[in-house]
């Protein structure tokens, strides 16, 4: 089992910018694919981001490129989503998620693709 703990949201400024936290613990494999997504109000969970740790790649959505970094720090067992130009419509609750590494395959395009995941911290973003 995996347990993950969410930290790091809060309420900022149009062009502000946040660090959110993903604290991993439990069984943690040499390899995995870690995640973050986001579901705003009414609409459905999408993916923001994922780390293929051990490896390091990454991917991130279109509506992110250039303004969000997914990191991790293998000491801590921690990754890291450091969100940068923060705009309104990024205003979600922002999830960790974790799975076997081959789910950093599929363009965060499945959620069942992720078994393990945390319980959320909120992200808000006034114009």
């Amino acid at each position: 089992q995996i347990q993950l703990v969410e930290s790091g949201g809060g309420s900022v400024q149009s062009g502000g910018s946040l660090r959110l936290s993903c604290a991993v613990s439990g069984y943690i494999a040499s390899s995995m694919c870690m995640a973050w997504f986001r579901q705003a109000p009414g609409k459905e969970r999408e993916g923001v981001a994922s780390i293929q740790t051990g490896g390091g790649t990454t991917y991130y959505v279109d509506s992110v490129k250039g303004r969000f970094t997914i990191s991790q720090d293998s000491a801590k067992n921690t990754v890291l989503l450091q969100m940068n130009s923060l705009k309104p419509e990024d205003t979600a609750m922002y999830y960790c998620a974790a799975a076997g590494w081959l789910a950093c395959g599929n363009g965060l395009q499945d959620l069942r693709d992720f078994p393990f995941w945390g319980q959320g911290t909120q992200v808000t973003v006034s114009s």
